[in-house]
């Protein structure tokens, strides 16, 4: 019996995952207390559902390591009633979050990002030989590719070409950015 339990909790919190973080729309509670929990009432399972729902949420704000995981799981077997867990649903917890922080943690990023964010950079040094009009120049430019947007949706790209003047310009205000930053870094 104990091993069904411990199935039913891992495929239960593997579900809650789906649904909280993966944005799985296929999975539901329904689902999975027809699939999982069958024989538990609709009442008993929606209140297991929402702990350990909870609980999930606590861990993966938290970003808990192995320690901290350790030291909440012990505090929540301990708990008395009906707000704690039992010793099995620990290490369910535990085995879960072993298996999911990483992806968890890489979808609470991404929930959290509004804006598009850079996905890639590209640059090459082209050595521009004549001008429109047809007289020799010989001057480089610089020509950088940004890949902007979200995970899971289509990049935009720009295109940006900077002479020898902008480049340094550039450098300039990159090299007092690093200044400001190592300034409030170095004050604390």
């Amino acid at each position: 019996m104990a091993d069904v339990d411990t199935k039913s909790l891992n495929g239960l919190l593997n579900g809650i995952a789906q649904i909280v973080y993966y944005n799985n729309n296929d999975i539901t509670e329904e689902l999975l207390k027809s699939e999982l929990y069958a024989d538990l009432l609709a009442e008993e399972f929606h209140v297991l559902h929402e702990k350990m729902k909870g609980l999930l949420k606590s861990i993966a704000t938290a970003d808990m390591d192995h320690c901290q995981l350790e030291a909440f799981l012990t505090a929540q077997t301990r708990k008395q009633g009906t707000g704690g867990v039992s010793a099995e649903q620990a290490a369910a917890l535990a085995r879960f979050w072993k298996g999911h922080r990483t992806r968890v943690r890489e979808s609470l990023l991404n929930q959290s990002r509004w804006e598009p964010g850079l996905k890639g950079l590209t640059w090459r040094v082209d050595l521009q030989t004549s001008a429109s009009k047809g007289e020799a120049t010989n001057s480089p430019v610089a020509l950088v590719e940004f890949e902007l947007g979200r995970a899971g949706e289509d990049s935009d790209f720009v295109c940006l070409e900077f002479d020898e003047a902008k480049v340094n310009q550039v450098l300039k205000k990159m090299a007092d950015i690093q200044e400001s930053i190592d300034t409030v870094v170095h004050r604390s």
